[in-house]
């Protein structure tokens, strides 16, 4: 964390910082304290507010920017803010929002670009036109939005990056074995998250703050693919292909106890299910060991199996891919 010491002595800090997650728990003593995670775009860290008073402490909620004065201390291995004082930033502040939220490396402009370039590249004119179709009304909120409420690209932009991660993947595999129909691969690709955008309630820092009620009733499966049902109807796309794209979008996680509809059924959702899950799992090993020392370990992430994850430091540690400029990448 970005904080400045105020007092050698005591190792007292103070900074600027989005809280990430509160929650009011009680003590052994049966008091009642603060468990917050505190975050900027260096990292972030477990923090706790033991002399919890809610006529004060009440409005320090996720989502919100906060003035924070503690010291950081070590519990169990693992480094812990003690917080002596917390507010919620004023103008007087004189706080830029963006810097203290975790963004994309790209802004909004690039990620949209980038996204209408791969969409001129799909050559089927059928699955171009539902593409262009949805992105019309889509495609500048994905390029804004995380992609995730707590895990993989939880950012500002991060599911435009996720997204178009997996389209270079797919572009990748579509080179080595050609049994695979590249078009509506990467149509999947582009189309699998798209939900998301309604699935999410948004807050004022772009964060995701939580669920819509269509959200928690249907999920961005089945969202995505009554968005291409209707999609499919303006532009006319023919049934079949229509179909594949569905099945595709409701089958991407895999398996229904992580939220599929349906196993994946044909060569072309297995392999987009596939990907969907190595960026996801890449991003979660690279982000554990982001505040990790070379040759230690991170902690136990409980969204891999509750494995810990070794910086190894032979290659230094990114939460990004490297997204192509528009035509540079090897077809």
């Amino acid at each position: 964390m970005n904080f400045t010491t105020i007092n050698n002595m005591t190792g007292t800090q103070e900074g600027i910082a989005l809280v990430k997650s509160s929650e009011i728990k009680n003590s052994k003593n049966g008091s009642k304290y603060l468990d917050i995670v505190l975050a900027d775009k260096s990292g972030e860290i477990s923090a706790k507010l033991w002399d919890y008073q809610e006529g004060l402490h009440k409005d320090i909620v996720a989502n919100v920017i906060v003035k924070v004065r503690g010291q950081e201390q070590s519990y169990n291995g693992k480094p812990q803010f003690k917080i002596d004082r917390i507010r919620q930033v004023t103008a007087s502040d004189n706080v830029n929002i963006a810097d203290y939220i975790p963004s994309s490396g790209y802004d909004a402009a690039f990620l949209s670009s980038l996204l209408q370039y791969e969409i001129d590249g799909v050559t089927d004119e059928g699955m171009r036109a539902l593409l262009k179709e949805i992105f019309a009304e889509y495609g500048e909120k994905m390029c804004l939005i995380p992609a995730a409420f707590r895990l993989h690209h939880a950012i500002r932009g991060g599911l435009a990056t996720h997204t178009l991660s997996i389209v270079q993947l797919a572009k990748a595999a579509s080179q080595l074995y050609p049994a695979i129909d590249r078009d509506l691969l990467i149509t999947g690709a582009l189309l699998h998250d798209v939900a998301k955008i309604e699935e999410f309630e948004i807050a004022s820092t772009g964060l995701v703050s939580g669920y819509s009620l269509s959200g928690e009733l249907l999920g961005h499966l089945v969202m995505g693919a009554m968005i291409v049902e209707r999609a499919a109807a303006k532009t006319g796309l023919d049934e079949k292909t229509k179909l594949y794209i569905q099945h595709m979008l409701i089958s991407h996680h895999g398996d229904p106890q992580f939220g599929a509809a349906v196993k994946p059924a044909f060569l072309e959702a297995e392999i987009l299910s596939s990907l969907d899950m190595l960026d996801s799992k890449i991003y979660e090993i690279e982000n554990s060991l982001s505040t990790v020392a070379v040759d230690t370990f991170s902690a136990r992430q409980w969204a891999l199996d509750d494995r810990k994850f070794l910086n190894h430091g032979r290659k230094p540690v990114s939460t990004e891919a490297i997204l192509p400029k528009k035509g540079t990448e090897e077809e």
